[in-house]
């Protein structure tokens, strides 16, 4: 009986075992196509899924919207009402709006100029746009053209060429990265009906700068009920809500202009 079982065990492994080697050989094959890996170009898909994302305006309209913002800093919470117009990809004014009275908040940005007011104080300031000029002024430390991308649920462009695209399938969802020469790179995880629901953007070291997130109300809803943008610090945050949004066709830029007021001196911003 021994002499039978062992006969019988040997028969079955040997022909058992070349079967079973090949699985085990072909089972990372077989894991790494679970979460396959697609090299794409800006004018191709990953799946059914553009590479290129739009958001919920293009750059042949104005965006604005009465915005509710919470930005929280190491030195406290600060919550902030304002109305904010946009015209991709760098026309924004914005304007802060108090509990009672007009607006104590001024800024316009366009590609020639930025310019401040800000009434209780008489001071009007007006410099060439660049974000290191706004530093004083905004509480993000963030590219303009970037955040304007990011407030209208689009990634921002890496600004370099020959940028390498890489597109993967997580929970059936499309997850793109985009890394640029420099070693400037991104991520966004995008969402049913195109929708834009994480970016995250990291520095040529690999370091993270900030991540971007999304919140719909639901899977039809284009605009999200709320955007917040953490930094890197783990700390500094700002949450954007929109009401009383509009789009349409962009045929008169004369709101991103602002004059200072005949009594106010103007202040160049160096």
């Amino acid at each position: 009986m021994a002499f039978h079982f062992r006969r019988f065990f040997y028969l079955f492994i040997k022909k058992t075992f070349p079967l079973a080697a090949i699985f085990l050989f072909l089972l990372p094959l077989f894991s790494c196509n679970l979460n396959r890996q697609v090299i794409v170009s800006p004018d191709l898909s990953v799946g059914e899924m553009p590479v290129s994302l739009i958001g919920f305006v293009d750059d042949n309209h104005i965006f604005s919207a009465i915005t509710q913002m919470e930005l929280i800093k190491k030195d406290g919470y600060y919550p902030l009402k304002a109305a904010l117009i946009i015209k991709r990809p760098s026309y924004l004014r914005l304007e802060l709006l108090p509990v009672i009275g007009t607006p104590d908040f001024f800024l316009t940005f366009t590609p020639e100029k930025v310019n401040i007011f800000i009434p209780s104080k008489k001071e009007f300031y007006s410099g060439r746009p660049t974000s290191y000029r706004l530093k004083k002024f905004l509480p993000w430390p963030m590219d303009i053209e970037e955040m304007l991308m990011i407030f209208t649920g689009a990634y921002p462009s890496l600004k370099e060429e020959n940028i390498s695209y890489r597109g993967y399938r997580e929970d059936n969802l499309p997850r793109l990265e985009m890394t640029a020469p420099s070693g400037v790179s991104q991520t966004v995880w995008l969402g049913k009906s195109n929708k834009l629901l994480k970016l995250v953007r990291r520095d040529k070291t690999g370091q993270e700068l900030y991540t971007a997130e999304y919140v719909y109300a639901d899977d039809v809803s284009a605009i999200p009920d709320k955007i917040t943008i953490t930094m890197a610090d783990g700390v500094t945050s700002l949450t954007v809500r929109y009401s009383d949004v509009n789009i349409e066709k962009a045929t008169d830029l004369s709101v991103f202009d602002l004059a200072a007021p005949a009594d106010v001196k103007t202040i160049i911003l160096e």
